[in-house]
């Protein structure tokens, strides 16, 4: 995918495009997905941009949880990055070893339903 592109539905039902930059657009992406996960996914939204500690240095772009009470890990990317893989299995290895720390972030957001 070259560019990353965009829609809104207008007023006459018609899709306008959202213009902006690229960056600003998986921005907005994210933010869209986050706010509908649980209706479009079935995913339980958590947290956005979820720091995975100083061992694994990283971040999570979305973590949520689905019906069965698995985490969900969502990464927003563009284009191809060979990297991504590896990216995934260090976040398989933070969530292995930080079970509890997924639990209390369960804990901490079905509280605030």
């Amino acid at each position: 995918m070259s560019d990353l592109k965009m829609f809104r539905l207008g007023v006459d039902s018609r899709d306008v495009e959202v213009r902006g930059s690229t960056v600003a657009l998986e921005v907005e992406l994210q933010r869209r997905v986050e706010a509908g996960m649980e209706r479009m996914l079935g995913i339980r939204f958590l947290a956005s941009e979820y720091p995975t500690g100083p061992w694994h240095r990283g971040r999570v772009d979305s973590l949520g949880m689905d019906e069965n009470g698995s985490p969900v890990v969502v990464e927003f990317k563009k284009g191809s990055d060979s990297g991504v893989v590896s990216q995934a299995l260090s976040y398989l290895t933070w969530l292995k070893s930080s079970r509890l720390e997924f639990e209390a972030l369960v804990r901490a957001t079905t509280a605030d339903r």
